[in-house]
């Protein structure tokens, strides 16, 4: 079990694989097992060096309580720490849901330190994350019992693993770490590694990810069809075939449009 410091809170990776280094950043309520779970590690690592990262307040990341340390330039820094650890210079990043977020943040505070970003399910303009605060206090005021209920009631049903992991959840560190999202947007335009953009058809953020997408210079957007947000990175088969190419360009087979169980290339920006 490996850990870097960044400003006293210990970040928790792994590694594995050989080849060009690709940081894997998990989304929110989950941790950087579900890289092994969902095929990714089996699926990447032959030709990438995975630098899997569990993010702080997640996994076995230190998780502080205060929402001062959930800034976006501390993520960022984490991120870097963990790299520096490694004596890694510079890294593609693939992120998905708040990982994705994360990415655009190390867009704009660490450029020189990633050669693309394949940024999925996330948008970088102002959110609110009110509805996460809404199901985490019910986690810190009830237990993860009535967390699980509410997960299992809304979206469906929880995977032992996922289980294990929530009835371990710090929520009150969560809850700081939910705080509503500043706008990123200022970044687009000075993107200029490649970048792919993909979201579920269903997912309600696929629009404003088109958006962005539409913002950067060298940018792809790739939806994937009849999927939701909460469905998309189950389907490794799909997603993991567009991060494997080295310059995140998907590959002819992954952008059909004549086999809607592959995904579709929505727009391609200049």
């Amino acid at each position: 079990m490996s850990y870097a410091i960044n400003d006293n809170v210990r970040i928790h990776y792994e590694v594995e694989g050989k080849g060009p280094a690709l940081v894997l950043h998990h989304w929110t309520f989950s941790s950087l097992d579900v890289w092994y779970e969902l095929g990714y590690v089996d699926a990447l690592a032959s030709e990438r060096r995975l630098i899997l990262v569990d993010s702080r307040g997640h996994g076995k990341s230190d998780a502080p309580h205060g929402e001062g340390a959930y800034r976006p330039e501390s993520r960022v820094a984490d991120v870097v720490t963990v790299l520096d650890a490694l004596e890694i210079p510079v890294a593609a990043f693939f992120g998905y849901s708040m990982g994705g977020w994360i990415g655009f943040a190390c867009a704009k505070w660490a450029p020189e330190r990633f050669s693309a970003f394949v940024l999925g399910g996330q948008h970088p303009y102002a959110q609110t994350m009110s509805g996460a605060r809404e199901w985490l206090r019910v986690g810190e005021e009830r237990g993860a019992q009535a967390f699980i209920d509410l997960w299992e009631r809304e979206v469906g049903p929880v995977r032992p693993a996922a289980r294990e992991r929530m009835r371990a959840y710090d929520f009150t560190a969560m809850l700081a770490a939910a705080q509503d999202r500043e706008s990123l947007e200022t970044v687009l335009p000075e993107i200029r590694v490649p970048c792919l953009l993909f979201a579920g058809a269903d997912d309600e953020v696929r629009g404003l990810a088109e958006r962005a997408a539409a913002q950067i210079q060298n940018a792809k957007l790739v939806s994937l069809p009849d999927l939701s947000h909460a469905e998309v990175m189950a389907r490794s088969d799909l997603v993991a075939p567009m991060v494997r190419d080295s310059s995140v360009t998907p590959s002819s087979s992954s952008t059909s449009q004549g086999d809607e169980s592959s995904p579709r290339l929505v727009r391609s920006a200049s």
